[in-house]
């Protein structure tokens, strides 16, 4: 073993035993007492099943974790990476042919061990706890729609980033920076209208009293009310949700079926305040920068290791090549992923915050907000009592008991 061999299992390995801690130490915290906050909401067995739920994705999230780190270990002792590397380049093709199907392979593989998981998940777990409403053909349909776009929008464009760092000279990390920079730029602007279509129906919101309550509240807040959207999400699940997707004239506002049918008008509207809330604080912006600053980085890194021969024989690889260091150095780097994944989901928590008071500051009723919380809460049978640890490296979004604490300390 050389020394990035060592790192990089040490970290991966590091990584499962500290989700096992969180897992862990996050159904340790499961309370048998339900929070008086949700005595209104909750009965006995609704607060029994939100915990049997928890313990039952948990202790499938291990059994899948444990599969998928034995599977990535054996597949890598075994000098996989290297037989695969062999295989693809016996087809006689360049350095970028080759490396789509060097990854093409590895992806479907993985894509292939995941299915039972996923099928298991679909429709034995959330089967029992009454949210699924995907049907084999629904199911099937999406496997398929993902493999398209997979062919047509992800084979370019790790094409077009093997050929950079091929071709590109010293300067290819820059190159191949602007161009994923501008592929995500151009993908929000098009996923609403072009690509998202394709999973759901999106519907403009119909006159009436909803529609009214919302168009009254966006001229009070002054945000350009350019679409306001109902999506199928009882296609799938029953679980409810809204979000806020795209920029310029393509933004627009999905709230989900599942969601217009459990509330009331005031409720939608505080929903919706929250996701304008976004916008106002201008939260996605500031994701991006991030996003394009972090994908800059990790390109420069990139290009370094790209020359590194050790980093490939830490895999067994007979010869170097760019695709197959994209993937070596992916799997280097994700302890700095995962720190500032940690970091991500902390800057998340406080845009939440900022949401929720900025809607808790400009509805008329910030009490509905705490309903609608409550009773999201309820549907989804969410944890009302997760552990800080697993907060911390988990969540986007903070505990529903602490975002309730804020919207009232914010209009208090």
């Amino acid at each position: 073993m050389n020394i990035y061999t060592i790192i990089i299992l040490a970290a991966i390995v590091a990584e499962f035993l500290l989700s096992v801690v969180a897992n862990a130490l996050n159904l340790k915290s499961l309370s048998k007492e339900l929070p008086g906050e949700f005595e209104d909401v909750y009965d006995e067995d609704t607060y029994a099943r939100s915990q049997q739920y928890t313990r039952e994705n948990t202790r499938f999230g291990f059994i899948a974790g444990t599969f998928n780190l034995a599977v990535l270990i054996a597949f890598w002792f075994a000098g996989g990476f290297n037989w695969l590397d062999q295989w693809a380049r016996s087809f006689g093709y360049g350095e970028v042919i080759t490396g789509l199907i060097f990854i093409g392979v590895l992806v479907i593989g993985r894509s292939l061990l995941s299915l039972p998981f996923s099928i298991w998940s679909t429709f034995v777990i959330e089967e029992r706890y009454g949210f699924n409403q995907t049907d084999a053909k629904t199911f099937v349909s999406d496997l398929l729609k993902g493999l398209m776009l997979s062919i047509l929008i992800g084979a370019p464009l790790l094409a077009g980033i093997i050929a950079f760092f091929v071709y590109g000279g010293q300067w290819a990390w820059v190159w191949a920076w602007l161009a994923v920079t501008a592929f995500s730029m151009i993908m929000q602007y098009v996923a609403p209208t072009w690509i998202m279509p394709l999973f759901n129906k999106f519907e403009p919101l119909g006159d009436g009293e909803l529609r009214q309550a919302i168009e009254e509240y966006a001229e009070k807040v002054d945000f350009p009310l350019q679409g306001i959207y109902v999506m199928d999400g009882s296609k799938r699940s029953s679980k409810s949700n809204a979000f806020f997707t795209g920029f310029g004239k393509n933004k627009r506002i999905a709230l989900f079926d599942t969601l217009i049918e459990k509330h009331t008008t005031e409720e939608l509207v505080a929903v919706l305040a929250h996701e304008i809330g976004h916008y106002k604080k201008k939260h996605i912006v500031k994701n991006m920068v991030i996003t394009v600053l972090h994908t800059g980085i990790m390109f420069a890194l990139l290009s370094l290791f790209l020359q590194v021969p050790a980093l490939f024989d830490a895999f067994f690889m007979e010869q170097m090549s760019v695709y197959a260091g994209l993937l070596f150095f992916g799997l280097l780097y994700s302890p700095v992923e995962s720190i500032l994944g940690i970091f991500m989901q902390r800057l998340s928590r406080k845009h939440e915050y900022e949401a929720d008071r900025y809607a808790a500051n400009t509805i008329e009723k910030p009490e509905e907000m705490v309903n609608v919380l409550k009773k999201l809460s309820k549907d989804n049978l969410s944890n009302l009592t997760p552990h800080p640890f697993y907060v911390f490296l988990n969540y986007s979004h903070p505990p529903v008991l602490r975002r309730i604490e804020e919207i009232r300390s914010a209009w208090s």
